[in-house]
């Protein structure tokens, strides 16, 4: 399992990988909302600071967190590129070639 928040990380990593792929492309497309779908096991930490955490669950791990909670979850991310030199905010354009096993 792994933290919602790291599975959102990598996602923007490999949103940022794209933009960057599509630099100078002839095609780009406006990168539009994005849909995210997990199943996730919510745990609660003990103790004075106590917090709650989502853990994106494994498609064939759901027997294995029977016991904890487990939701599904969609969450729609519209994402934004926000230039470091502080310029306003643009449209997310992408291009790139085909990854094995993308969908």
């Amino acid at each position: 399992m792994i933290e919602l928040s790291d599975m959102l990380r990598e996602l923007r990593r490999q949103l940022t990988s794209a933009v960057a792929d599509g630099d100078g492309q002839l095609v780009r497309f406006e990168l539009g909302p994005v849909e995210v779908e997990a199943t996730v096991a919510v745990t609660r930490e003990a103790g004075a600071d106590a917090k709650v955490k989502l853990w994106v669950v494994d498609v064939g791990a759901n027997g294995k967190y029977a016991q904890a909670q487990t939701q599904r979850i969609k969450v729609t991310l519209t994402p934004k590129a926000f230039p470091a030199d502080g310029g306003p905010v643009r449209p997310v354009l992408i291009a790139g070639g085909e990854v094995e096993g993308e969908r």
